[in-house]
C-alpha cells in the first residue's frame, strides 16, 4: 500500500508490469495492519515512532500501567517485486502500579513486548495487468466496479525471539500482579513464553472508488507456546487530497489468557514521497484492563529501486538521443561552412 494509505488517488497512475513498486512511500503505518504488497525490490524503508499506553485493571483494584511504547519496523524488498524481508520490535518502558494492597506498590518495568522476523510473499496481485483507460468519460474510470472488490492477497511467515524473564510474558503489562497470593504460595510457577514462538498473517488489500483502500488481517500467533493466540484486523482508509489521508481500524484479539477487541483513528501526512509522518489514538472495548493509546510515528524510504522501461519508452529515448546527435553535427557543419565562406571572401 502507499502509505497504507495515501495510495489510493496515483495509484493506477504509477502501475506497470512491476505492480509493487509505487513512486510514493509504501507505509504500514499508521494502525496496526499490515498491507499486502511489498515495498518493491531494492527499496529499504523504516517505520518507527512512540506510543503513550495507559493501562487500569478493574480486576485487581484498578491497578494501573503506565508507559511509552518505542516500535521500530525495518522491511527491504529483495529478489522479486514479491518479496519482502520483515525485523519488527516494540520496546516498553513504564511503571505498575499495584493497588492489590492497602498500600500501592510501584515498580518500575522495561523490556521487549516483540522481536519479529519474518517473510511476506504476495500470492495475488490483481492490479498486475494494467487496466485500459477511457479517455472520452471521467465516470468510467473513476465509478464503482465490482472487480475493484477482488483483494491483493499475501502471506507472511516469522518467528518471534522473546526477551529471557520478560517482565510482560504475553504482553501482559499486569504480570507481576497476574498470579494472586494463594496462588504464589502454592508454588504455581508465573508464565514464561518460550524463547521463540511462530506467527502467520494473511492479508489481504482491495482499493474502490479511487480513494478509498480496505485491508484485513487474519494472524495465528504465538504457535509452539503454552497460549497460542488468533486476531484479525480490518482497517479502512481514506485518501482526502494527494498529502493527508484518514483512517478507522477494529482489531480483536482472542486467545486462552487474553481476549480484547481494540478500536483506532488516525491520519497520515506524505511530506515527501519518501517520508511519511502519521498519529493515531485508541482504545480498549473492556475493562479487564482497559487501554487508551496515543502514538506519532515517521515513514522513511531508500529508494534503489531500477525503473521498469518499456520497449515504446527505449525506442522514445534512442530516438531523442539520435536527434540531439543530429542538431549537434548540422550545427557543427553551418559554423564550418560559415568559417569556409568568410575565408573565400578575403580571398
Amino acid at each position: 500500500m502507499i502509505s497504507k494509505r495515501l495510495l489510493c488517488i496515483l495509484f493506477i497512475g504509477t502501475l506497470t508490469v512491476n505492480a509493487q513498486y509505487t513512486d510514493q512511500i509504501n507505509s504500514n503505518r499508521p494502525g496496526a495492519s499490515i498491507g499486502a504488497f511489498a515495498v518493491g525490490k531494492n527499496v529499504v524503508q523504516a517505520e518507527t515512532g512512540f506510543a503513550f499506553r495507559n493501562y487500569s485493571h478493574s480486576g485487581y483494584n484498578n491497578s494501573t500501567f503506565n508507559g511509552m511504547f518505542g516500535f521500530l519496523s525495518v522491511r527491504w524488498g529483495f529478489l522479486s517485486e514479491r518479496l519482502e524481508l520483515t525485523l519488527n520490535s516494540m520496546y516498553l518502558n513504564g511503571n505498575l502500579n499495584s493497588k492489590i494492597s492497602s498500600i500501592p506498590q510501584i515498580t518500575p518495568k522495561r523490556g521487549f513486548m516483540e522481536n519479529f522476523a519474518g517473510l511476506k510473499f504476495l500470492f495475488y496481485d490483481p492490479f498486475k495487468k494494467e487496466r485500459d483507460i477511457n479517455v472520452y468519460s471521467w465516470k468510467a474510470n473513476n465509478g464503482f466496479k465490482l472487480r475493484e472488490l477482488v483483494p491483493a492477497v499475501s502471506l507472511t511467515l516469522g518467528a518471534n525471539y522473546n526477551q529471557k524473564n520478560s517482565p510482560f510474558p504475553y504482553n501482559n503489562v499486569f504480570g507481576g500482579i497476574y498470579r494472586p497470593l494463594l496462588f504464589q504460595n502454592l508454588g504455581i510457577p508465573p508464565d514464561q513464553e518460550p524463547d521463540f514462538h511462530l506467527r502467520g498473517t494473511l492479508a489481504t488489500q482491495s482499493h474502490f472508488l479511487g480513494t478509498w483502500v480496505f485491508v484485513t488481517n487474519f494472524n495465528y500467533d504465538r504457535y509452539l507456546s503454552d497460549y497460542p493466540e488468533m486476531s484479525y484486523l480490518l482497517t479502512l482508509t481514506h485518501t482526502l487530497n494527494p498529502y493527508w489521508s484518514v483512517y478507522i481500524e477494529n482489531q480483536g484479539i482472542k486467545s486462552d489468557l487474553f481476549q480484547d477487541i481494540l478500536y483506532r483513528f488516525g491520519a497520515a501526512y506524505l511530506y515527501s514521497d519518501n517520508i511519511q509522518i502519521e498519529a493515531t489514538i485508541g482504545a480498549s472495548s473492556k475493562n479487564t484492563p482497559s487501554l487508551l493509546l496515543a502514538n506519532i510515528g515517521l515513514s522513511y524510504r531508500l529508494d534503489f529501486h531500477k525503473e521498469y522501461v518499456s520497449a515504446e519508452e527505449v525506442e522514445r529515448k534512442s530516438l531523442k538521443a539520435e536527434e540531439k546527435k543530429l542538431k549537434k553535427t548540422l550545427k557543427q557543419n553551418s559554423q564550418t561552412e560559415r568559417k569556409r565562406n568568410r575565408k573565400a571572401k578575403r580571398n
